[in-house]
């Protein structure tokens, strides 16, 4: 079975205006079974986007249509590929009550979901790592040293993966290594082997899904997948369920680099 399980959509309010139905029509041309929606999801109650334009979530006010559209997509195509309405929903530390509260509203209309970590919290204010190179390496100066970064990322991942956000938890972590996405920008390797492989035995051990996510091999400063190939081998031998993911946010990047990962799916 071909599925893309990681796909934006015209609701992205940093992404595209391509139509949902733009993106269902390349995956049916391109033989893909099933795909799944995961738009950002509003970001929690009372969480000050620190990003510019304040753009890292959907509207809460649109989240409805949203949910009302995919309901709509999936009769319209349910001969052709099979649609599944999902969330990227965003772990942000000190806001699991919030997120739980949200997933318990509305976790009943997802059949899919993804949750990620964009947001470090440090001193009691957030940075979204992924933002920007600038925004990246004035959070390593400030931090001290890129392994601060990566070590505070990867504490924070643990924590999602461990948390008890409700019976509506997402199921499959999103991009585990998105702290290298800045990587060849920096002066050293930073060594986080045995972070990475902590990070895959705790969701073999939580019995949660990994995203295998393609658009680090967009970033010209990252150029792997989320997480590297040799993670994604480890992975499989731990028996964690690969969900591919494109993470398209326009309808010409869905199943972007497919090929290059599909023999470890």
């Amino acid at each position: 079975m071909k599925k893309d399980g990681h796909i934006h959509t015209p609701y992205c309010p940093h992404g595209t205006e391509d139509s949902f139905h733009l993106y269902i029509e390349k995956a049916i041309q391109s033989g893909f079974d099933t795909i799944t929606f995961t738009e950002h999801a509003p970001l929690p109650l009372g969480f000050i986007d620190p990003t510019p334009d304040k753009d890292s979530g959907m509207s809460m006010t649109h989240l409805e249509s949203y949910i009302t559209k995919l309901q709509k997509l999936k009769k319209e195509y349910k001969k052709d590929i099979v649609i599944s309405t999902g969330l990227e929903v965003d772990f942000i530390s000190g806001f699991e009550q919030n997120i739980t509260s949200f997933l318990n509203t509305y976790g009943k209309y997802l059949d899919d979901s993804i949750l990620s970590v964009h947001f470090l919290k440090f001193e009691n204010d957030y940075t979204c790592i992924d933002f920007s190179k600038s925004t990246f390496t004035e959070f390593v100066e400030r931090l001290g040293s890129p392994m601060a970064v990566y070590k505070l990322y990867y504490k924070t991942l643990i924590d999602s993966i461990t948390s008890n956000l409700g019976d509506y938890k997402p199921r499959r972590i999103g991009h585990i290594t998105l702290v290298h996405k800045f990587q060849h920008s920096l002066t050293e390797v930073v060594q986080d082997h045995e972070d990475i492989v902590n990070i895959l035995k705790e969701i073999k051990h939580q019995q949660l899904e990994l995203d295998v996510n393609t658009a680090g091999l967009a970033k010209p400063y990252c150029l792997e997948v989320y997480p590297p190939l040799p993670y994604i081998k480890l992975a499989k031998e731990l028996e964690i369920p690969l969900v591919f993911g494109s993470d398209a946010h326009q309808a010409k990047d869905l199943h972007q680099f497919y090929n290059n990962i599909s023999n470890l799916l």
